[in-house]
């Protein structure tokens, strides 16, 4: 029987298989640990990552110090956002990294869309 993490890794490659970024449209790739969030943004095609931003980017410092995980993690896809715009990038293909899509992953999300990435 998998382990917890032996399932979502199986799960992740699963969805890796059909999911991939391009120069017109990147991955978003989020990964969550106990206590941060982390979104980056990918072109698989090169290899680069073009915007990234996280709970623990300077941007955030101070903001996140009154907000609970999930309205930190609204945060860190509202940044991610804002540099994919900045960029001119305005549209993604979303990987979940085999998480479940609640929570704080639904947050990053639906941080990014309401500060306009399309996804």
């Amino acid at each position: 029987m998998p382990t917890k993490l032996q399932a979502r890794h199986n799960r992740k490659e699963r969805i890796r298989k059909k999911l991939s970024g391009s120069v017109e449209r990147p991955r978003l790739s989020i990964y969550r640990s106990l206590a941060h969030m982390y979104a980056q943004v990918i072109d698989d095609s090169s290899g680069h990552t073009l915007a990234h931003a996280s709970t623990l980017s300077p941007e955030l410092k101070g903001q996140l110090d009154e907000l609970d995980k999930k309205g930190a993690a609204k945060k860190v896809g509202e940044l991610v956002a804002k540099k994919c715009l900045e960029k001119k990038i305005t549209q993604v293909v979303f990987d979940r990294n085999g998480l479940p899509y609640h929570g704080r992953i639904q947050a990053v999300a639906e941080g990014a869309r309401e500060a306009g990435l399309q996804f």
